[in-house]
């Protein structure tokens, strides 16, 4: 039988520090995100950016029943249901016709509503033969209250709040900081309380004596700079006599112990910090690859977006050739009449006026599915009715050589800093598995103070009289080095390979760089020809109008169709002009990007011309 109930006494050996230490480790997931903020804040600014990810909110919420038991379902369910259980509406003979299908696209290019006429500058619809057609473009719509307007400058806002590519970068920046707070938190004063309580029996015939076991172990633990850790640990063991024969049932003592380990030969030094440096390091390169890919991210949406600027420029050029040729479809249709012409030039023009219905239809959809992609990239719900507002940006073509460009590329470019700081990583691991070739020699000690061993109850007073203490040395001879050795040999190779891929990067830069500033010259020479092409082609378009009774509808057509290409060539040429000129100061290092996502601009920029 139990001489008293589960011992007072052994719950009170339960030092009160462990109240405290509980209380310590429930500070919350706000403390961290406090500490994840500063760093990558610190990161940033290390940089000279003010460009540090904005706190992110992750969710934490309960999980509701339901949610429970499907995430726990070893067979998730599967909805693919037979052929036979399925059901295909055939279209009709009727709604195949001509006039029904225009009428149904009509309806679709409805649905993308007012926002595509802002895009394009005017009506879309009736592009049959309705009362309006051949009629002059309207004056610029106005914007609907419910139609999202965009400029560049809120394209890359909103890419920056809710696009999905952002986020997954942004979270790769943290996780380098979790990484680092982590190791950060191994190399910190590290408290830890282990509590173990057991029963032990022992028999003699037939009858059981049980003793009930209670240790509380606190322990402080330190890793040392230069190698090795040091520990200090409160010890309370109390032991309770369970049946009433006997004769001490309760014992408590404690101990205060001091405990060290040093390395003097292997693993001594900075090879003991190597997680910590590289973790170190890995922020700094986290905190570079976020700015890359931020001004990256920055000409890829801008690019999507000057390209969608040049689609609605290409219906806009559509439209104005569809508006001519039916003006010219017109006049042969009179002249036909009047037997100035022959029914089969009357024709040319007629199929005109059908191929460039049919390429009109063709932009229209493709716009409003690019539309809706992009909007898909900016994390936008691709039912939000949006439309893209003409480019005002500060841009001018720079004034380099392409020897200026690979300069400012080489000393710039950040991807490149942290290749070039990637070999220094690799030395350093040279330099530790050569270390790690050596023999082992530590030095340890150990200092207990306990309580007054001839005392029952030992309680807190320690006796200085029974401090027992420990030191010495620990050789071992590097008799088994093999696997180090191997390791010594593919770190010398790694190190080998990251220099190689350190000239290759070198190299490609300044190829990318001086690729860039040429690029420019191209594309703005290819704008000038592009000009001039729409200047010779309008101006033969005039003389053609002036002359219409001597122009057989064919000169219409061919004139038209070479004007629609040179406003395409032209439109083309300066959408390909603004992005050389992003490309060139992205891989030149010069792009900044701001808080915000805006592009930022540098002292001397002008503003794109114009066609």
């Amino acid at each position: 039988m139990l001489q008293k109930p589960l011992p007072r006494r052994l719950t009170t050996a339960l030092p009160p520090a462990c109240a405290l230490l509980l209380l310590a480790g429930c500070g919350g997931m706000d403390r961290i995100d406090r500490r994840l903020d500063k760093l990558v804040l610190d990161r940033s600014a290390i940089l000279g950016t003010n460009a540090a990810p904005a706190r992110r909110e992750f969710a934490t919420g309960p999980v509701d029943d339901q949610q429970r038991s499907s995430q726990l379902e070893e067979t998730p369910p599967t909805r693919n249901p037979d052929a036979s259980d399925l059901f295909y509406v055939q279209a009709e003979a009727a709604r195949l016709e001509a006039a029904s299908v225009e009428q149904r696209l009509n309806a679709y290019y409805e649905e993308a509503g007012d926002a595509l006429n802002v895009a394009v500058g005017g009506d879309v619809y009736g592009m049959g033969e309705g009362p309006d057609a051949g009629n002059e473009a309207a004056d610029e719509p106005a914007i609907p209250d419910n139609v999202m307007v965009l400029d560049l400058e809120a394209v890359l806002a909103q890419a920056q709040q809710t696009g999905r590519e952002f986020l997954d970068a942004q979270e790769d920046y943290i996780l380098a900081a979790i990484a680092l707070l982590r190791e950060r938190h191994l190399w910190g004063p590290r408290f830890f309380n282990d509590t173990t309580l057991s029963v032990a029996g022992q028999g003699d015939d037939g009858t059981f004596d049980s003793t009930l076991r209670l240790i509380n172990e606190l322990r402080l633990t330190q890793r040392l700079p230069a190698g090795g850790e040091v520990a200090a640990r409160w010890i309370v063991d109390a032991t309770e006599q369970l049946r009433s024969s006997a004769t001490e049932d309760y014992r408590q003592s404690s101990q205060l112990v001091v405990d060290g380990n040093i390395p003097l030969l292997r693993g001594a030094g900075s090879v003991a910090r190597e997680d910590l440096i590289q973790s170190e390091r890995d922020l700094v390169y986290a905190a570079r690859r976020f700015e890359e890919f931020r001004r990256e991210y920055a000409v890829e949406i801008a690019s999507q977006y000057f390209d969608l600027l040049q689609t609605a420029a290409s219906i806009r050029n559509q439209q104005e050739q569809l508006r001519n040729l039916r003006q010219t479809l017109e006049r042969q249709r009179a002249r036909q009449e009047a037997g100035e012409i022959a029914l089969f030039e009357l024709s040319i023009t007629e199929s005109s006026v059908l191929s460039a219905n049919n390429r009109l239809q063709g932009a229209l959809e493709r716009y409003i599915v690019d539309l809706d992609s992009f909007k898909i990239r900016l994390g936008l719900d691709p039912r939000t009715p949006v439309a893209l507002a003409p480019l005002d940006l500060e841009l001018n073509d720079p004034v380099a050589t392409p020897s200026d460009a690979a300069e400012l590329a080489l000393l710039y470019r950040l991807d490149l800093q942290t290749t070039r700081d990637r070999v220094l990583d690799a030395r350093r691991r040279v330099s530790n598995a050569r270390n790690n070739i050596l023999p082992d020699l530590d030095a340890f000690a150990e200092l207990g103070l306990p309580t007054d061993p001839d005392e029952d109850e030992g309680g807190l007073a320690f006796d200085p009289d029974s401090l027992r203490y420990l030191a010495g040395l620990r050789f071992s001879l590097p008799l088994d080095r093999e696997i180090e050795r191997l390791g010594l040999r593919s770190n010398q190779i790694a190190l080998e390979r990251s220099v190689r891929d350190f000239e290759r990067a070198r190299d490609q830069v300044v190829v990318d760089a001086r690729s860039r500033l040429r690029s420019i010259e191209v594309a703005r020479f290819q704008l000038i020809l592009a000009e001039r092409q729409v200047e010779i082609n309008e101006q033969r378009l005039e003389e053609q109008e002036i002359r219409a009774d001597e122009i057989t509808p064919q000169e219409f057509v061919d004139t038209n169709a070479e004007l629609l290409d040179a406003r395409n060539a032209r439109d083309a040429a300066l959408t390909d002009l603004r992005v050389a000129i992003l490309r060139y100061l992205r891989d030149t290092g010069q792009l900044r990007v701001g808080r915000g996502g805006e592009i930022l601009p540098l002292p001397g920029m002008g503003r794109i011309r114009e066609p």
